[in-house]
């Protein structure tokens, strides 16, 4: 199984049982920006036999409806409760990843969940030398992207 089907099959998982939203991957190949408008960006660094990034995007509309389901109340603007959501579902995601790359996990560290947001921000690593996944996923309050970049 690539690592595109089993980034879809955790964020899936995570959603459906954590957040209780159902989301579906996009057939549509997310434009290739790495400026984001309006947005928040949940990141995880792993470190180890594998060095890269994995990132959680969200529209800010995107994020309250996520935030709000998965904390069972309503979340009327970015904050810290938004912030710590998503953060944590970029940890979750990453725990899964993390367990996806190295057959016992042990090889690889993770960074503590942090959170970009903003009217405009540029997202991208410093290195080109990186293998780039993005996915688009759908959800009822609209699209967001999980990407993941591993140095080669």
């Amino acid at each position: 199984m690539q690592i595109r089907d089993k980034i879809i099959e955790s964020t899936q998982e995570i959603f459906s049982t954590m957040v209780m939203m159902d989301v579906t991957a996009s057939e549509e190949l997310p434009e290739n920006k790495s400026i984001h408008c309006e947005s928040i960006t949940g990141l995880i660094g792993l470190a180890g036999t594998y060095k890269g990034v994995l990132a959680i995007h969200m529209p800010n509309a995107v994020a309250l409806a996520v935030t709000g389901s998965f904390l069972g109340m309503d979340v009327e603007e970015i904050n810290a409760d938004v912030e710590d959501a998503i953060g944590e579902l970029a940890n979750m995601l990453g725990g899964n990843i993390k367990t996806i790359l190295s057959e016992n996990g042990k090889d690889i560290n993770l960074s503590l969940p942090s959170t970009i947001s903003g009217k405009e921000y540029n997202f991208q690593l410093a290195s080109d030398a990186a293998e780039r996944t993005v996915i688009g996923f759908d959800a009822e309050s609209g699209r967001f992207h999980v990407e993941l970049q591993l140095e080669k």
